[in-house]
């Protein structure tokens, strides 16, 4: 469906951008959500979902700085209604390159706008566990098994299209450490 969208919308950006979204979030496909998204952003160098996308998708392809800098580039209104996505993303790129301390700071900013953002959540669990905060990280998995009560270390690939295994052991050492069950 997504890729008929594109045949129909290919002019349209929020199209494109939305597409570039699923393809990457649900099928995998990172690559071709990348040149989507890419391309809605060459349609339209204002639209904050096409920055924010492009953050998330830069992010799964461990382009992490690439990615902080799409996010800071959406945040383009403080108003902004997705402004959530967007911290909790700076927050996922930071844990993935390791800077911990601003992982859970824009984690948390991403949780006070949306309590119950598995993204956010799971990102200061992660982040909490790495930088030795026991006690945070094991709170923020309390909620995240209540957010996801399925949730396992043996399914957490389905979360986040992940591309490079040192990004995904760095997800799934955070969460582990954080009370995450196999």
């Amino acid at each position: 469906m997504a890729r008929l969208a594109v045949e129909l919308g290919h002019d349209d950006a929020v199209a494109l951008a939305r597409c570039g979204h699923t393809l990457a979030h649900l099928v995998g496909d990172v690559d071709s959500g990348v040149r989507l998204v890419d391309g809605a952003l060459s349609l339209n160098l204002n639209l904050a979902l096409a920055w924010w996308s492009s953050g998330w998708l830069r992010a799964f392809r461990g382009q992490s700085d690439a990615a902080i800098e799409r996010f800071a580039h959406a945040r383009l209104s403080p108003l902004d209604p997705e402004l959530f996505r967007m911290r909790a993303g700076t927050g996922f790129a930071h844990l993935l390159a390791g800077r911990f301390n601003e992982a859970s700071s824009w984690a948390e900013k991403a949780a006070g706008d949306l309590p119950n953002y598995l993204s956010a959540v799971s990102v200061m669990a992660a982040a909490n566990a790495l930088a030795g905060r026991t006690a945070e990280a094991r709170r923020a998995m309390l909620h995240v098994r209540q957010l996801d009560p399925l949730l396992r270390l043996s399914n957490l690939q389905n979360l986040y299209p992940i591309r490079r295994p040192e990004d995904f052991a760095v997800w799934s050492d955070g969460l582990r450490k954080a009370g995450l069950p196999e």
